[in-house]
């Protein structure tokens, strides 16, 4: 009687199926029904030909747009002049003209510079946007004069009487600087290091307009 209950308790034990571990994932066989792409429906390719100049071109205005933000044209706000103004340009303008060696007091980021031709400047900042060779046109000055005779604006004279163009030499940079910062009653001491860029420019030209560009 026992091996039979035994037996019968076997049999049912391998009849009934386990259940599955929880930590087991059920295996899916791969399913040989899923669509593939066709050889015909490709991706088309584009080549690097056709995006040369758009890139180009977006680079080309993305440095104009930055140079633009960096150096906005700000019109001169010129008042109009007297009549006694109008009469003293009519006749000392072109005496001014005439006699060489003409010098300006040009204003760069608002830095009063009295230069003549040829004159290098050291402007004490880096110039951000310039590269050296590029031509830049100093359009506000504050006097314009030569040996006898001298033009004063208020603040500054009409760009339209003058014509000043500087180029750019290049960057100069000066020794390292180490400054020690120490404190009252503290064993600590700070080391603080500086390096200042300077922007060098030469004064390639210096030309003055007659009463005509100003409508006299």
């Amino acid at each position: 009687m026992s091996r039979s209950l035994r037996t019968l308790f076997e049999l049912r034990a391998a009849s009934t199926p386990r259940p599955a571990a929880a930590f087991t994932l059920p295996i899916r066989p791969l399913s040989t029904t899923t669509p593939t792409k066709s050889a015909t429906a490709t991706t088309p390719v584009i080549s690097a030909e056709s995006h040369q100049p758009k890139a180009a071109a977006a680079t080309a205005a993305a440095a104009g747009a930055e140079t633009q933000a960096l150096y906005p044209r700000i019109p001169q706000q010129v008042s109009p002049p007297t009549s006694e103004t109008r009469a003293s340009l009519a006749q000392l303008l072109p005496l001014l003209r005439a006699q060489p060696a003409h010098y300006l007091t040009a204003h760069i980021w608002g830095r009063p510079y009295l230069v003549t031709a040829g004159d290098q400047i050291r402007l004490p900042f880096k110039m951000p946007g310039v590269v050296p060779g590029d031509v830049l046109r100093l359009d506000r000055a504050s006097t314009l004069g030569s040996r006898d005779f001298t033009l004063q604006g208020k603040p500054y004279i009409d760009e339209r009487l003058f014509e000043c163009r500087a180029t750019v030499l290049g960057t100069e940079t000066e020794p390292l600087r180490v400054k020690v910062k120490t404190k009252r009653r503290q064993r600590r001491a700070k080391q603080v290091k500086s390096k200042h860029h300077f922007t060098m420019l030469r004064i390639s030209e210096v030309n003055i307009h007659g009463p005509e560009a100003v409508g006299l």
